[in-house]
């Protein structure tokens, strides 16, 4: 297989020219699209969030939108509505679509939308196609959904709930950065800034064609089995976790840990790979029980318990 390493290098750099840190989150959100599933991503205000989507979407030259949630959005706010136009004295009804028909919509802070609002989202999201009356619209490829979720401020929001959290192949905790990076980002925005013009490294064929490569590389037998292992245990280890994951997530370790094995330049799929991912794969999907959560333990402490005992 042929290494694609330099390709992501070049996207890194680029990125790094205006987004200073977040390695792992950035690595993440690439292989969300590799893998062409949807991304939650999860961090305080302020962390460049937003910063980092809208980068990856100018370097892969896609068109990019961003829906603001909020509780007064309407579903058809962001999959758009018919209109009266009237073209030489006649009225008719014609569709102007929303901010959905797009190819990365950043859905920020998804939790202050309605339940009614969340599922128009998810329609899209699970099958590229949007429906407006008793018309059906596709979407554009590819298509993802990278929503942002506040983990402060619960008040007035409707988390999603776990069926439709499910539904995002990964979700990304976004970090606070070192103080070496605070110093860089305080240095490069407080002072005089110099708009960054970034060169276009993928375009839409590229990554359509990337994402069909990532389900092409191969995976070791045992390395395989392991992963099941992995998510089987979510539900048998009743000492930490009430509820385990669904065979999504098992779909979801391999097809993302594939994605990080393209991102990192090898050709088949390690044990470090699968340990990685299963992080943002399992940590929407599980839920502590009480004794756990007692004990101040978080999803990533259990999912930790599980990867130590699944040797």
């Amino acid at each position: 297989m042929k290494n694609y390493k330099p390709v992501f290098d070049a996207i890194f750099k680029e990125i790094h020219r205006v987004v200073i840190g977040q390695d792992d989150a950035i690595e993440q959100i690439l292989v969300a699209i590799l893998c062409d599933g949807n991304a939650l991503l999860e961090g305080y205000p302020g962390l460049a969030k937003t910063l980092v989507v809208r980068t990856i979407s100018d370097l892969m030259n896609l068109k990019f939108s961003r829906i603001q949630n909020t509780p007064d959005l309407m579903p058809s706010d962001i999959t758009g509505t018919y209109i009266i136009e009237e073209t030489s004295g006649k009225r008719q009804f014609k569709f102007q679509p929303g901010p959905v028909f797009a190819n990365i919509v950043l859905a920020d802070e998804i939790n202050r939308a309605t339940p009614k609002t969340q599922s128009a989202l998810l329609e899209a999201m699970q099958e590229k196609q949007v429906t407006v009356g008793n018309n059906t619209f596709k979407l554009d490829l590819p298509f993802f959904v990278l929503a942002t979720q506040n983990p402060i401020e619960q008040e007035g929001t409707y988390p999603l709930p776990e069926a439709q959290a499910d539904r995002f192949l990964l979700k990304i905790k976004v970090g606070y950065p070192s103080i070496e990076e605070e110093a860089e980002i305080v240095e490069k925005y407080a002072a005089e800034i110099t708009e960054q013009k970034l060169k276009v490294i993928l375009n839409k064929n590229h990554l359509l064609s990337l994402q069909s490569l990532t389900r092409q590389v191969p995976i070791a037998n045992d390395i395989k089995q392991r992963a099941l292992k992995i998510v089987v245990a979510t539900r048998t280890n009743k000492d930490v976790i009430q509820y385990g994951a669904s065979p999504r997530a098992s779909i979801g370790i391999i097809l993302a840990s594939k994605a990080k094995a393209l991102v990192s330049g090898r050709n088949h799929v390690s044990n470090e790979d699968i340990n990685a991912m299963a992080y943002p794969v399992l940590r929407h999907r599980v839920i502590l029980n009480f004794e756990a959560e007692r004990k101040g333990m978080t999803t990533d402490d259990a999912i930790k318990h599980i990867l130590d005992k699944v040797k």
